[in-house]
């Protein structure tokens, strides 16, 4: 039985997707996966120094620096990790030349990063969660915990599912029935993006993982966004 958390089928199947993961984002969301990426940046806390250095775990194609550095232009560097090839590919060819002196780029598995303990004043992380399962999340968490210097500031967004909300079967419809429809008559066949819809299901939102970062010791904010369409965590590693 195929484990769709194990890190080689998550490298392949975004490695087989990034070249079209921007547009296709952005209509499995109606545009929200936008305007998600910038409230998860007005979430994180204010920074704990004036030239921050900090770390983006599962960044992808890098949608979320733009935001990221507008809101904070005085960042100094930033660490983005992604374990997918094309990914970082993308990143670099269409968004972010002109930031490339401020943007390292290290394809590892976020949960096997060799990042220094405590080096890193803020961590973000957009739409990566739902790749996790739950044992990864806490994983994630003492991550979290390890990399940020006390006083450190971390925000992290995921679509989830938004239970309770009385839209909810048309929202999981289309994630689990338009999507793949759509994937297999313009992307040739292919089945990739259809994982949204297990990945979003099976994640559930992220109340679990605050929990997880809290047993960390991090101080933490849960948030639900669009009727909990997408859920988010934000908070401080004490100082």
């Amino acid at each position: 039985m195929t484990d769709i958390y194990d890190p080689a089928f998550v490298k392949d199947v975004f490695d087989r997707c990034g070249r079209n993961y921007r547009w296709w984002s952005m209509v499995a969301s109606f545009g929200f996966v936008a305007i998600w990426r910038r409230q998860c940046v007005s979430a994180l806390p204010p920074m704990p120094c004036e030239r921050p250095h900090g770390v983006d775990m599962m960044a992808g194609t890098g949608e979320v620096w733009g935001p990221l550095i507008r809101r904070h232009p005085r960042i100094a560097s930033i660490t983005a990790i992604d374990i997918s090839t094309e990914m970082h590919r993308q990143a670099v060819a269409r968004l972010h030349r002109s930031r490339s002196d401020r943007i390292r780029h290290l394809e590892i598995d976020a949960l096997a990063n060799n990042l220094p303990t405590g080096t890193a004043d803020f961590l973000i992380s957009t739409f990566g969660m739902k790749t996790f399962n739950a044992a990864q999340h806490a994983k994630f968490a003492v991550e979290v915990a390890r990399v940020l210097k006390p006083g450190g500031v971390f925000a992290i967004i995921e679509a989830s599912d938004p239970e309770g909300w009385p839209l909810r079967s048309l929202y999981l419809f289309h994630l689990e029935k338009v999507l793949p429809w759509i994937e297999y008559l313009f992307l040739r066949g292919a089945q990739d993006f259809a994982m949204i819809g297990q990945y979003t299901r099976n994640f559930g939102d992220c109340s679990g993982l605050a929990e997880e970062l809290r047993g960390q010791g991090l101080e933490v904010t849960f948030r639900r966004h669009f009727f909990g369409c997408a859920t988010s965590v934000a908070g401080r590693k004490p100082g």
